[in-house]
């Protein structure tokens, strides 16, 4: 699965971790971005079984929206009883998820070897 928008600067492909569900999502995660985020996300998560993981490494940008899209996987999920961890290195973006009280929700990495490293 490759999910991208020239349009937005989007792209959401399969994570390519060994043993691991999940995504790797590049570009900016905002207001313009949220419904091709949002269906990607469902999509995999449907497909998929198992802890998810979305990386994040390559995210540049991302607000209040982005946001709200990372929390509506992880509710889905947890219907399942699934959970979620996010790759993202230090910078704005983690930044932003560490303001808003995410890295108290879903663990978070990051590089994918800390993920790899822990057991995950």
């Amino acid at each position: 699965m490759t999910r991208g928008d020239d349009r937005t600067g989007l792209f959401v492909c399969e994570l390519g971790l060994p043993g691991a569900a999940g995504v790797a999502v590049r570009g900016e995660l905002e207001l313009a971005t949220a419904p091709e985020l949002t269906a990607a996300l469902d999509h995999a998560i449907r497909h998929t079984t198992g802890p998810f993981v979305i990386d994040l490494s390559q995210v540049g940008f991302l607000d209040s929206t982005g946001i709200a899209c990372l929390m509506r996987a992880r509710a889905l999920l947890g219907r399942d009883d699934r959970e979620l961890a996010l790759i993202c290195p230090p910078g704005s973006a983690r930044r932003a998820l560490e303001l808003t009280g995410v890295d108290e929700l879903v663990a978070l990495y990051a590089t994918r070897d800390e993920l790899v490293s822990e057991g995950r």
